[in-house]
Parts: structure tokens; sequence; C-alpha cells
């Protein structure tokens, strides 16, 4: 799916400018230290991952939407596995709740 493509290629994008943060307890600082702007959850992350991370995010107010895609696709993205990502960049954010809301997203609504 292009929308897909986009996102992947937009989160490269970001992880090389720096502004992502990879990984379950380096998002959990990033949204604590109120530098994350987005949390973005891998399709095949675990409930409990999953949960964690978003309760984190709910307490600090930041967003956290699921990707259409699970972890091989975010490591061949970004050069590292990972299920949860903060984005720190409120530009970056913007673009990829964009891109995870378009219409040809099959009506997935976040």
């Amino acid at each position: 799916m292009e929308t897909n493509r986009q996102l992947k290629n937009l989160l490269g994008i970001a992880r090389r400018a720096g502004k992502l943060d990879l990984g379950g307890e380096a998002v959990k600082q990033s949204v604590r230290r109120r530098r994350a702007k987005l949390v973005l959850l891998s399709a095949d992350l675990s409930q409990r991952t999953a949960g964690a991370v978003c309760s984190e995010a709910e307490h600090a107010g930041v967003r956290a939407a699921p990707l259409p895609f699970g972890m091989d696709e975010v490591e061949a993205a970004l050069g590292k596995r990972a299920g949860v990502i903060a984005v720190n960049d409120e530009g970056f954010a913007r673009a990829l709740q964009k891109l995870l809301s378009a219409p040809d997203r099959g009506g997935t609504n976040l």
C-alpha cells in the first residue's frame, strides 16, 4: 500500500534526523521528559508492553497511535528492530498522524 511506504520513508527520514527514540524504555523516558510528541506502536507489539507505554503516554498527554505494520517492517525502515517509537519533533509527528489517518488506510480510525 502506498501510504505504508510513505510512513516507512518518513520514519526513516526522522530516524536519520535524530528525532526518534526506539524501544520501550527509551520511549517511556522520552514521554516522561516531555520530548515525545507522538508514540507509535507496531502492529505485533505485546499487549503488556502496549498497555504500559500507552498508560505512560496518556498520563503525559501524548497521543499513542498504532502502526499498520509490525516490527520486521519497522526494522527494514529504520535499521533497528523496535515495537515502540517516540517521535520527538512536532513536524514529523503531524506528518505521520496525517498519513496514519489518510482515507486510503481502509477506514482505520485512530
